[in-house]
């Protein structure tokens, strides 16, 4: 038998709204935990006061840049 049908589709990632990451479609960003524009995972909460920072310290490198877009628009 021909298992033409068992070929693989390719994955529909979108970017996060956020912090432009690439994610799957309806599914909360891995890097942030927004969702459609809220907060639906707190991602600090399961890493250690080192990395905390380090990841703060990005997101907040990562919005200064996307207001810096919106402002030349």
């Amino acid at each position: 038998m021909r298992r033409s049908h068992h070929a693989l589709d390719a994955v529909n990632a979108g970017t996060c709204q956020k912090c432009g990451t690439p994610s799957l479609s309806h599914r909360a960003c891995a890097n942030c935990g927004f969702y459609r524009g809220r907060e639906v995972v707190n991602v600090f909460a399961k890493l250690d006061k080192k990395d905390r920072k380090k990841r703060e310290k990005e997101m907040a490198q990562q919005e200064k840049a996307s207001a810096k877009k919106e402002e030349n628009k």
